[in-house]
């Protein structure tokens, strides 16, 4: 049983940073690729970025490329999203998912229905 606890959302104007922090526990994650997912009121769960647990590998949404860097502290057990340049439409709440892969195409797994574990979110507001 994985479970996944994430934070540091908050209240930030555009333009502004914020990085979120996703604790997981339960098994070892050696082989699992790590996500994060969006979903704004209205709007279907969408793809943000992933990562390999071990290997490090990444994958991005386009709309985020360049301004939101994924990372993970093997030793904390923690996945770590860096937001910079945030803009109001990326108000929403982020989800940290986990799903089990001994591959490390990262970019494989972007679907909701891909993944098998879900934290219980953290609201991000962005205000212009």
């Amino acid at each position: 049983q994985v479970q996944l606890v994430e934070s540091g959302g908050g209240m930030v104007q555009a333009g502004d940073s914020l990085r979120l922090s996703c604790a997981a526990s339960g098994r070892p994650f050696s082989s699992y690729v790590m996500a994060w997912f969006r979903q704004a009121p209205g709007k279907e769960r969408e793809y943000v970025a992933g990562i390999k647990w071990t290997a490090g590998s990444t994958n991005y949404a386009d709309s985020v490329k360049g301004r939101f860097t994924i990372s993970r502290d093997t030793a904390k057990n923690t996945v770590y999203l860096q937001m910079n340049s945030l803009n109001p439409e990326e108000t929403a709440v982020y989800y940290c998912a986990a799903r089990f892969s001994f591959g490390t195409v990262v970019s494989r797994w972007i679907s909701p229905v891909d993944f098998e574990s879900w934290g219980q979110g953290t609201q991000v507001s962005v205000s212009s």
